[in-house]
């Protein structure tokens, strides 16, 4: 079967990861891959460390690619798609992990022509252990939907969420590492405090929460159900849930996440 040519534009850590995971994964005798970079000494790094060809020319990508995966900050998206919308035809599918841009903007950048696919992977990808939320947008059918599940699929989870959801996405499993690495680093600071070396007390705390959010999607029970099992009358984890509730814990993780979506809609204008 012959490769299809993927073009990663904008192979930074994300897209690196992507091409990685397929290059490592079930998909390697799938696709033919390829990366832009901005710089000619990042195109030379990337293309030693990866074994792909890399350039610096976003032309010879769009003229040349089966799929399109649109790896670039937010604000680049509008200037490169205009730039080469030319060269995009109706044979081509556009993905984009482009934060806070629309299909319907990514649709009327490139031409009109191309299928479009957005997505949203969050950096555990880089580990193949992310999750990655995929909607359809503009002549997007089936078989490209499919296409992206596979792609991500590489690298963890695929979600498949109606795209006026994806604010709340980056808000939620975008944004939501950082959040979790703030836990994880807090457990660790008070595994310190009871006299514990703070090596130890990170990798308690690290796998601690692996496994228990391994538990969540293994056991496929409400996490409120799992807590109780963990919680025994007059136990320690009781005094604990309560100092997490007296701390308002719960209320500001919500916040958190309302307040990574609000920035993700004003990113977007």
């Amino acid at each position: 079967m012959k490769k299809q040519k993927l073009a990663i534009v904008g192979l930074g850590k994300m897209g690196e990861a992507i091409a990685q995971g397929l290059m490592s994964g079930s998909l390697s005798d799938d696709y033919q891959i390829s990366g832009t970079t901005r710089t000619e000494e990042s195109a030379k790094e990337a293309k030693s460390r990866l074994k792909i060809h890399c350039t610096t020319d976003n032309s010879e990508a769009f003229n040349e690619a089966d799929i399109i995966l649109l790896s670039v900050k937010p604000h680049q998206v509008e200037k490169i798609l205009r730039a080469n919308a030319s060269r995009i035809h109706e044979r081509q599918l556009l993905i984009s992990i482009c934060a806070a841009i629309s299909t319907e903007q990514l649709s009327e950048w490139s031409g009109g022509k191309a299928a479009i696919v957005r997505a949203m992977p969050n950096t555990p990808c880089l580990i193949k252990s992310g999750v990655t939320a995929i909607c359809s947008g503009p002549r997007c059918e089936k078989s490209h939907l499919k296409t992206a599940e596979k792609i991500f699929g590489e690298l963890g989870l695929v979600s498949v969420l109606e795209e006026s959801l994806f604010d709340g996405v980056t808000g939620l499993s975008g944004c939501g590492p950082a959040y979790v690495y703030l836990m994880i680093e807090s457990l660790s600071e008070a595994g310190v405090k009871v006299g514990i070396s703070r090596k130890q007390a990170t990798l308690l705390a690290a796998q601690t929460m692996m496994g228990a959010a391994k538990m969540v999607l293994d056991r496929e029970e409400h996490p409120a159900a799992l807590k109780d099992e963990v919680t025994t009358p007059a136990g320690c984890t009781i005094d604990g849930l309560m100092a997490l509730e007296e701390g308002k814990l719960r209320v500001t993780l919500i916040k958190a996440v309302l307040a990574a979506t609000k920035r993700s809609k004003l990113m977007r204008g």
